[in-house]
């Protein structure tokens, strides 16, 4: 069995360990877990990293746990947030918690174990918690951790409610090693002072080693984080953002962070991503291959092959300047699967293709319309439009149901005609 620990470090996965002695104890199996907020009712590409993680331990031979927090989805992680975190209704933090486990399962395999939190913390009382656990923790070092201080130093504050999360979390870490032996909690950089506070509590209570290794979080070369588009997050559950818009978020990634994202969201050997690139500095190199191959790789991981599979059709369907044929049958499958919109029909024959493209949200002004078709990149049903004052008629519906307006190589948006 090679060693996880190397074969991640290798990778740039690896933020912190906490202790160096962990390189050796992965030598056997161990088990190991993260933590889920389920505050929606999907994961987002930011969580990626963490279920790779469970993943990549798994293919080690070692026990995977992820944790959903229905308790402390209740209260709201301060980590790295400026804000506190609006309260959620029970109901919906059941509905969540059931949707991301649907999620994991699917992803990583039935043999994941996946916990709730609220199963121990709903049989402990309020006053013997604080007796028994809140008196292992001293008020400074908790003072001392970087979410809590800038949270401190901030306009907004920081409630008693948030402040308490790192004690909770650190008994999920307790609780976890009591009744499962787990011996290993994973989380993001920003949960570095969460996951050792966890490590002291169960070394005060058991006189025990236990261990905490962070990932980095997902950022690119700009230092901005990676998961969000012009429209909100990047889901990984495909009810909230399609097989093409994921796929399509991952084929923009910028060359710069491509190369980052294979190591990090892939399981290609470091041999196969090395000479990707390579490649990329080579003269000969095709524009945006590697994006491709990340997208192919993480869509098929997430979404499976029938994800991978419609979001390739769509893409292949929808390029501008495409040769594939633009039929009703086409259109109709890849309208679950691509921005689109309703319109009634004399909304829209009739009317300039720079008026229609500003009112379907295609460009943000007219201005912009008459810009896009000036610098050639308009297009409808994916020949390009050259004439800033050509009218929308009848005979441009595609089986009298369909239009298809893009905007440069990446943008479409797909118009449904209501029937007269």
């Amino acid at each position: 069995m090679t060693n996880v620990i190397e074969v991640l470090q290798k990778r740039n996965f690896i933020d912190q360990l906490s202790d160096k002695q962990l390189k050796e104890i992965v030598n056997k199996p161990i088990s190991c877990y993260v933590g889920f907020d389920p505050t929606a009712d999907s994961l987002h590409i930011g969580h990626l990293v963490g279920v790779m993680a469970l993943s990549w331990l798994k293919k080690h031979g070692h026990k995977a746990y992820a944790l959903i927090g229905g308790a402390t989805g209740r209260i709201g992680d301060p980590s790295g947030k400026s804000l506190e975190r609006p309260f959620l209704d029970d109901k919906i933090i059941l509905k969540n918690i059931s949707s991301i486990r649907t999620f994991l399962e699917k992803v990583l395999g039935k043999d994941i174990q996946v916990v709730n939190n609220n199963n121990w913390f709903e049989k402990i009382k309020f006053t013997d918690f604080l007796r028994d656990i809140g008196k292992y923790f001293r008020i400074g070092p908790m003072l001392a951790k970087e979410s809590v201080k800038l949270r401190m130093e901030s306009q907004e504050g920081m409630s008693f409610t948030e402040f308490s999360y790192q004690i909770l979390q650190s008994y999920d870490f307790y609780h976890l090693y009591k009744h499962s032996n787990i011996t290993l909690q994973i989380g993001g950089s920003d949960q570095w002072g969460n996951i050792t506070a966890g490590i002291e509590l169960i070394r005060k209570l058991t006189h025990k080693t236990v261990y905490g290794m962070t990932f980095s979080l997902l950022t690119r070369a700009d230092g901005k984080k990676f998961g969000k588009t012009e429209s909100g997050a990047v889901w990984l559950d495909e009810k909230k953002l399609s097989y093409f818009d994921f796929y399509q978020y991952l084929i923009r990634v910028l060359d710069t962070d491509v190369i980052k994202l294979l190591k990090m969201l892939t399981f290609l050997s470091l041999e196969d991503i090395n000479d990707i690139e390579n490649q990329m500095r080579a003269p000969s190199y095709k524009p945006n291959t590697a994006q491709k191959i990340l997208a192919k790789e993480v869509t098929e991981f997430i979404h499976g092959k029938e994800g991978l599979e419609i979001a390739q059709n769509v893409t292949n369907a929808a390029k501008p300047g495409s040769d594939s044929t633009l039929d009703y049958d086409t259109l109709k499958q890849i309208s679950k699967d691509m921005p689109n919109i309703n319109v009634t029909f004399s909304d829209i024959i009739g009317k300039k293709y720079t008026d229609i493209a500003c009112q379907i949200g295609l460009t943000s002004s007219k201005s912009e319309a008459l810009r896009l078709v000036k610098n050639s990149g308009a297009y409808l049903n994916n020949k390009k439009v050259i004439d800033p004052s050509i009218i929308i008629s009848e005979k441009d519906l595609i089986n009298d149901t369909f239009l298809l307006f893009g905007a440069g190589k990446k943008k479409r948006i797909l118009v449904t005609i209501e029937k007269k």
